[in-house]
């Protein structure tokens, strides 16, 4: 064999694992005192001699066996959270959360992606299991109700923009009807009395609480939504770019429009502007999701309240720690507040 070879071969051979028995024979100690000094076992062993024992076990570079340490207390650290938003360009901001709360707790996530399908989800949390995951988190790209997979139910479980719809697992969830009065009152703040609304796909979460957010903070300044100015949309830039036209031609137009979210609010700003009008001189609008590759480069930047993927996938993780340490939790629905995102796409409203 060349010298090449040889180095070749070393090189993609795999290291032998040190082991506690190279440790006691480097450091001049038996056995159990190594485990005592590296397992932080409150025993007899002079300052002096564990210090050692860890300066040895550094320098040999040492790795606890993880699996071993699991098996013996029964606890791994780890949680799992299944997501199909691993391609999704904001909700990923879920993970970052998640991952962010895990460290803080001393916790490390183990993530599965998936898609929207039952039997693929399904074997995603039984991959996790067989990892020994203390907890499972299952999060969404968009909040709706879902059928959690039997396995979920093995471990604490907790739902992150989602909620299950046979009511056993605990949730966290954005406040869409808290985050509707804020991107009403955004609007009413500056003056504007006839509002249009254009909203998602029809029965969804979104849907239903952006509305009846906006009801309400209509009813809290002693006015009434216009029910002929809330128009419908698939809550894509085509069906908002349709709605707005809609709006723009009723008999009395609004002086501003609260889209159900950025993408649906894009192609409302294409109508405004092929009629001729001015964001916000002539018409202002407001978004919803705050989602970055849309709502900061419009021209003018689109007000619009933000979904708090970041926020919500940390709480889940608390709550999940929480659950996993046998403690109860007082509300098993959490809603996160979503905070508007003020740019330049309102204007005060012309008297």
């Amino acid at each position: 064999m060349s010298d090449h070879d040889a180095r070749a071969t070393s090189a993609t051979t795999r290291r032998r694992a040190v082991t506690m028995a190279d440790i006691a024979r480097a450091a001049g100690v038996s056995r159990t005192a190594v485990s005592f000094a590296l397992n932080g076992t409150d025993a007899a062993i002079p300052d002096a001699t564990r210090h050692r024992i860890q300066a040895v076990a550094a320098d040999l570079g040492y790795r606890p066996n993880a699996a071993a340490r699991a098996l013996a207390n029964q606890r791994t650290g780890w949680f799992g959270l299944v997501t199909e938003i691993v391609t999704a360009p904001f909700a990923v901001d879920i993970v970052k959360g998640a991952q962010a709360r895990a460290w803080e707790s001393g916790s490390f996530l183990l993530i599965a992606p998936s898609e929207e399908e039952q039997a693929m989800e399904t074997l995603a949390i039984e991959k996790l299991l067989e990892q020994r995951v203390e907890g499972i988190i299952i999060a969404a790209t968009w909040h709706r109700g879902i059928r959690v997979p039997a396995n979920a139910h093995d471990v604490p479980c907790v739902l992150v923009n989602c909620f299950d719809l046979d009511g056993r697992l605990p949730s966290i969830v954005p406040d869409e009807r808290a985050g509707g009065r804020t991107a009403a009152r955004s609007l009413l703040e500056a003056g504007h009395e006839r509002i249009g609304h254009i909203t998602l796909s029809p029965g969804i979460a979104a849907t239903l609480g952006r509305l009846e957010g906006l009801r309400d903070a209509m009813r809290d300044a002693g006015l009434e939504l216009d029910e002929t100015l809330v128009e419908p949309s698939d809550g894509n830039a085509d069906g908002g770019y349709e709605a707005a036209c809609r709006l723009l031609d009723h008999p009395n137009p609004p002086t501003a429009i609260f889209c159900g979210n950025d993408r649906v609010a894009m192609g409302a700003y294409d109508a405004i502007k092929e009629r001729g009008l001015r964001i916000p001189e002539d018409i202002s609008v407001v978004g919803f999701d705050d989602q970055e590759i849309l709502a900061g480069y419009l021209r003018p930047g689109l007000t619009t309240v933000a979904l708090p993927f970041e926020e919500m996938g940390a709480a889940g993780v608390s709550m999940l720690a929480s659950l996993a340490a046998g403690e109860t939790i007082d509300d098993p629905r959490v809603e996160i507040a979503c905070p508007l995102r003020s740019r330049s796409s309102i204007g005060m409203r012309r008297r």
